[in-house]
């Protein structure tokens, strides 16, 4: 696939978890007016095998600490453990919330996993795809930063399918905030998603 972009000028990212650069991608979906703007959050060295996660946006659990996920977490532990790493890494932020279904129908799928619903039966539910989620613009940003080996912060096997077209991959297992109001959504990534935890 032939993906339109522009990439942004870097600017610094101090943050909690450490100094970071940032830069964004700008992926265009269907024309000039339909795009989306992805971060990459990364290390001023980077190395022969950075650490990297890539991390779909989720509002709810990135910004507002949702319990009802494992995400912001996730986002915390990684770029904590980026910072700390021998060969640096980045933390690639795509704009994919909901996996993919957006915030509106996301808002949806949780008054139905309200009623008892799991989070793949919810989308189901609401005509979308358990994982609507695609991870070509991941390619163009390891191109850009010319990076052919990685260590993935990741336990889902189809973003490692995905992203092992583009890199090879030394999978790390991430496990982070699993709590008593997630209990299932975390049952439900490794019964009917095949989660590895």
């Amino acid at each position: 696939m032939n993906i339109k972009y522009e990439i942004s000028s870097v600017a610094n990212l101090p943050t909690k978890n450490g100094k970071f650069k940032i830069v964004c991608f700008k992926e265009f979906k269907g024309g000039e007016s339909h795009f989306k703007e992805h971060l990459v959050a990364y290390t001023n060295k980077i190395g022969k095998t950075p650490l990297v996660r890539v991390h779909s946006e989720c509002l709810t659990g990135d910004a507002f600490g949702s319990l009802k996920c494992d995400c912001g977490p996730e986002l915390n532990f990684s770029l904590n453990e980026i910072n700390k790493h021998k060969d640096g890494g980045l933390l690639i932020y795509l704009r994919q919330e909901g996996r993919d279904i957006g915030l509106f129908n996301k808002v949806n799928a949780y008054a139905l996993q309200d009623k008892g619903y799991d989070t793949v039966e919810a989308n189901l539910a609401l005509g979308l795809k358990a994982d609507a989620r695609e991870y070509e613009i991941v390619k163009v940003i390891f191109e850009h930063f010319n990076i052919k080996d990685v260590e993935l912060l990741t336990n889902n096997p189809d973003k490692i399918e995905w992203i092992s077209k583009y890199v090879n991959i030394k999978r790390k297992q991430i496990i982070q905030g699993i709590n008593e109001c997630n209990e299932e959504y975390i049952k439900t990534k490794k019964e009917k998603m095949g989660h590895m935890f």
